[in-house]
């Protein structure tokens, strides 16, 4: 039998829903899923330390690849003893493997079927990203879970752009299998594409299975389209993708997006979204979203969160982040993104226990009537 390095196990399935929760079991540790994982792109989490992440109890965080070849590059890390030393973070790691820049600095690519061509996004240098390189740079990294490589079209596009392009992600797939390093010590995901195309994602989907990957992910979406047709692909892929392997909603991290791909069977969600607004000044919480620099705030000394046990929440007031966010301060940054994944991690939980009591749907259904998520012109959260 094949060593995977990374096993799921399905621990109930809600009886009104059919959502699932499982256990993740890695290299350095097991994580309860449904799960949240923060993104520390450049191998941090921005502004929070890893005695911040232990204590807002996230499971599996995310760093890049692209990013981290580029500064301090993979040869760096892997002398350091891998990213777990190097971050000095006991969680499980994931990487992504390059895929996304593909579509986010499309203006500076080239794709072909050896691989793409990059126009370093800091400096104009010239740079290739193959399949083999990819995973190579991850079996430097040392993350516990890496990243099959990928396009990730633009949406939209034509059919017949989509067919190509999933053809040759599934070439890359088998590519990149056959160059990984460290089986068993590291596992490989594989990615399932084919935009709004369901006979491409069923395609997709099966291709890999037969490949026997370790996970696989659902890539892809939100990259411009509608909720309606996100939720859509998401369907279009989990439904092909077997019982016994995790499953992983790449770059979501909404509420409703997330509490719609939980419904649909994924388990593994990640996103910069609640690192970045808080950047911003914008807060998640039990009230629906905060903007803390209104002057509504200026003298309101109540918690950001009253529902919220993070360190943002029990030892500040939103008066005082209303203050740091307007001042530009970076421990306003810091404080309300702590918050913000925590509220997250929070709310996966919430989930987990919803499952488990067999009324998903009906939790689903009272946090979209809460902050009136079906709204056309919502946030999602």
């Amino acid at each position: 039998m094949k060593k995977r390095a990374v096993t799921f196990e399905t621990t109930h399935i809600c009886k009104q829903s059919g959502a699932r929760t499982g256990i993740l079991h890695t290299p350095h540790g097991s994580v309860e899923t449904p799960m949240f994982m923060p993104v520390g792109t450049q191998a941090t989490v921005k502004f929070l330390s890893p005695r911040d992440i232990e204590e807002i109890e996230a499971g599996v965080i995310l760093s890049n690849t692209y990013h981290l070849w580029i500064r301090p590059g993979a040869d760096v890390v892997e002398q350091a003893g891998g990213l777990h030393s190097f971050m000095n973070v006991k969680n499980p790691i994931l990487t992504d493997s390059g895929g996304f820049q593909v579509f986010s600095l499309g203006h500076l690519r080239k794709i072909e079927e050896e691989g793409v061509t990059f126009k370093n996004h800091l400096n104009g240098d010239t740079l290739f990203l193959s399949p083999e390189k990819a995973i190579n740079i991850q079996n430097q990294l040392g993350a516990d879970i890496i990243m099959s490589f990928d396009e990730c079209p633009p949406y939209p596009v034509t059919y017949e752009y989509m067919q190509d392009s999933v053809d040759r992600t599934l070439r890359w797939a088998k590519r990149g299998q056959d160059a990984h390093q460290k089986e068993g010590i590291q596992s490989l995901f594989g990615i399932v594409q084919g935009g709004e195309f369901a006979d491409l994602r069923e395609k997709s989907a099966k291709a890999l299975i037969e490949m026997d990957f370790d996970g696989y992910a659902v890539g892809g979406t939100s990259v411009g389209e509608g909720k309606e047709l996100m939720y859509q692909m998401i369907s279009d892929s989990t439904i092909h993708l077997p019982e016994e392997k995790p499953r992983y909603l790449m770059g979501v991290g909404s509420i409703d997006g997330i509490l719609e791909g939980v419904l649909r069977g994924i388990d593994m969600f990640d996103c910069v979204l609640p690192t970045r607004i808080a950047r911003h000044g914008t807060a998640m919480s039990s009230e629906g979203r905060i903007n803390i620099r209104k002057k509504q705030y200026e003298f309101d000394f109540s918690p950001l969160d009253s529902e919220c046990d993070c360190e943002c929440c029990t030892n500040h007031t939103r008066a005082y982040l209303r203050h740091l966010v307007r001042t530009n301060e970076g421990l306003g940054m810091r404080l309300l993104s702590i918050h913000n994944l925590r509220y997250l991690i929070n709310l996966t939980k919430e989930i987990r226990v919803a499952i488990q009591e067999d009324r998903y749907q009906d939790f689903k259904d009272e946090i979209f009537t809460k902050f009136n998520l079906d709204h056309p012109d919502s946030k999602g959260f």
